[in-house]
């Protein structure tokens, strides 16, 4: 009977002990936040623009938290200035964006649009509208991979793959899209591939691009 009763006790105790050390690390740290982080990435696009009309780039983009303030909720908010270089020495600004957390999730908003690019706990398998803040459809994004990440020629551990589209009709359109984020670091990569496919009746199904674009960034530098 007092073999029981222990179990009992054991029981009970680890439950208490569960509720007094509620969980504390919702790895909010796969997008650290602080004024002075910046980070490098190699940039190499193609955009369409018609049929056999193209053009190719390679560059650089440097995003920098410049300073954050205090919105009217409360929320501490980060404001990114984000420059572009050719050759790492001479750069353009290109504007801004700012970066938030609010209720556990990631707010990005860039070109006045609001997107939920991560949610916390990061767990895989995990979904989420990415668009819940705006007026558009609904656009569901997923942690599709949590692991060890090749970028280029940096492994990165700690890292998880957010799937925000994979579809290809082989007809009207392909539209792929993924970001990967590492734990004390930020983003390290960010794939972005939309085009549409010609259909006239003369070109139907035989995927020829004649509009869109595709931007691949790849982490650099990083360091604040």
């Amino acid at each position: 009977m007092n073999k029981w009763i222990w179990v009992v006790f054991l029981v009970i105790l680890s439950a208490c002990v569960e509720t007094e050390n509620p969980r504390t690390d919702f790895g909010q740290d796969f997008q650290p936040l602080r004024v002075g982080l910046f980070w490098i990435y190699e940039v190499d696009e193609t955009i369409v623009f018609g049929e056999g009309d193209e053009e190719h780039s390679t560059y650089f983009l440097r995003d920098q938290i410049e300073y954050s303030f205090q919105n009217a909720a409360g929320e501490e908010v980060f404001v990114v200035k984000r420059e572009k270089s050719e050759d790492l020495d001479f750069w353009v600004g290109q504007g801004n964006y700012s970066l938030q957390i609010r209720r556990n999730a990631l707010i990005r908003q860039f070109e006045n649009q609001k997107t939920v690019p991560l949610v916390f706990p990061v767990e895989t398998g995990k979904s989420w509208d990415a668009m819940v803040y705006n007026s558009s459809n609904p656009d569901e994004y997923r942690v599709s991979f949590m692991g060890n990440v090749t970028v280029g020629e940096q492994t990165f551990q700690r890292s998880v793959k957010i799937l925000q589209e994979e579809d290809d009709d082989e007809i009207t359109f392909r539209d792929n899209r993924y970001e990967v984020f590492t734990r004390g670091i930020g983003m390290v990569e960010q794939y972005y591939e939309v085009f549409t496919y010609c259909s006239r009746n003369d070109c139907l199904g035989e995927m020829i691009v004649n509009s869109g674009r595709k931007t691949h960034l790849k982490i650099s530098v990083y360091g604040g």
